[in-house]
């Protein structure tokens, strides 16, 4: 075997003479920690952007439920709204409140002419609900005294009272208030 295998014996062993073997280890290591710090880099990162779209998500359905409650909270209100703004529920509030159906009315045109001829409302005759009875301690020398100036209470009463029995009405439990 000393024919061409042992020459290439002969010159491989002088190649892995040549060749150092410590800079081949030493050329790997820088490569090796830049892959290590490239795959490291790159989980980190999806990891932070995995987390990112997580938290992005639970925000998304916690705006989600909250449209939702406040749609919610919007029809409910709309529904209560509506049902204030049907023409009986007006009419009845606007009687609770003491109005009552206007008459014809008359319009003012730009010039100052009056197109119409406006009537004038009375209320209708209503029951009144009972004056609460007056303390058991009043006195019969006990006077009504005059509502304040431009109050819209009735004015008070003319004929004074002459029975101590009889307690005299103030002039804001009048039964005959304008206006009513």
């Amino acid at each position: 075997m000393s024919g061409p295998a042992g020459q290439l014996r002969g010159r491989a062993a002088r190649l892995v003479r040549l060749m150092p073997s410590g800079p081949s280890n030493a050329a790997r290591t820088p490569f090796v920690l830049l892959i290590v710090l490239l795959l490291g880099g790159g989980l980190i990162t999806l990891l932070l952007l995995n987390s990112a779209l997580n938290e992005g998500s639970f925000r998304l359905s916690e705006l989600k439920k909250r449209t939702t409650d406040l749609t919610d909270e919007e029809q409910a209100l709309q529904r209560d709204v509506d049902g204030r703004s049907e023409p009986d529920a007006l009419e009845r509030r606007a009687r609770e409140l003491g109005m009552v159906p206007g008459g014809s009315p008359a319009f003012l045109g730009p010039d100052g002419t009056v197109r119409g001829v406006p009537s004038q409302v009375f209320a209708p005759a209503q029951p009144r609900k009972p004056a609460a009875p007056p303390p058991a301690t009043a006195s019969p020398s006990h006077s009504v005294s005059p509502a304040p100036s431009g109050s819209a209470s009735a004015p008070p009463a003319t004929k004074p009272s002459t029975s101590a029995a009889q307690p005299s009405t103030p002039a804001h439990q009048s039964s005959t208030s304008p206006g009513r």
